[in-house]
């Protein structure tokens, strides 16, 4: 799956829909512009699995749900579709998957449930990631470790251990660790496995808990059920909590630029969130 892509991608609805019209020759320069379009375009979240639908993570519906359909999605497909539109311009592109460490106790061993992307530009390698959340990549980093790396939001650090990585993130004056990873390569496979487990399973955080996330150009913004957070690149922290059906429908079409899907169950489900939140 290195260097194949089964479905073609529509390269200019993708480029129009996170807004970005620049160079499209594989080079890390046209990488990082990508990255980041991306990364502030299309949003995470998780509607589909918290209203239980389908997360589907093949090409044609990855293009239809994130790109036709303005909607975003959780690691899995917002990497895929970043992985099959690199592909298509050129860049040589390894799947890679991680176990998150973000939040958790020293020692704590989850699964293998978090994707993300090596791309090889001449001979250098960078991961790429727009599938974290709160805290997800707005650019590439180079896969050097103990190196602290700037990005157009925090600084960014890949260290070693037992012959793995760890991606940590530099927030509140320190170092906190996201996932850690290595560099077997992973197929879809893999993927629809990790995919089916977290969209489904009755304790997953994406099954009870409703998530978006979208990164801004001096802010990232965060929504857990209804409390909306805005931390500016500053160090100031807004919340703010929601409380009508209509403020977080406002909230995901404006601050996280979804269109919002016409599920019949949205509404009733958006009010038990304000009501469970009480």
């Amino acid at each position: 799956m290195k260097n194949q892509t089964p479905d073609a991608i529509d390269l200019d609805a993708y480029f129009q829909r996170i807004g970005y019209e620049g160079n499209r020759s594989p080079t890390l320069k046209t990488l990082q512009a990508i990255h980041l379009h991306h990364a502030q375009a299309i949003a995470f979240e998780n509607l589909n699995s918290f209203l239980k639908q389908t997360v589907s993570l093949d090409a044609k519906s990855l293009q239809q749900k994130l790109i036709y359909e303005r909607r975003g999605g959780y690691c899995f497909e917002q990497n895929l579709l970043l992985r099959s539109v690199l592909v298509a311009l050129g860049f040589q592109v390894t799947n890679l998957s991680a176990r998150v460490l973000w939040g958790l106790p020293d020692g704590t061993i989850t699964p293998r449930s978090h994707m993300l992307l090596r791309v090889e530009i001449d001979r250098e390698q960078y991961i790429a990631d727009v599938g974290f959340g709160g805290s997800t990549l707005t650019t590439p980093l180079s896969l050097t470790p103990n190196v602290e790396q700037k990005t157009p939001h925090e600084q960014f650090r890949l260290i070693t251990t037992d012959h793995t990585y760890i991606m940590q993130v530099y927030v509140d004056q320190e170092w906190k660790s996201l996932y850690h990873f290595d560099l077997q390569e992973q197929q879809l496979p893999d993927y629809e496995v990790s995919n089916w487990y977290v969209s489904t399973h009755p304790n997953s955080l994406f099954v009870t808990t409703l998530i978006a996330a979208r990164p801004d150009a001096d802010r990232r913004y965060a929504l857990r059920n209804n409390q909306l957070t805005t931390h500016h690149l500053d160090g100031r922290t807004e919340r703010r909590v929601l409380t009508t059906v209509t403020e977080l429908r406002t909230v995901l079409e404006d601050v996280f630029r979804l269109q919002v899907p016409a599920i019949a169950s949205l509404d009733s489900t958006l009010q038990r969130v304000i009501e469970q939140a009480d």
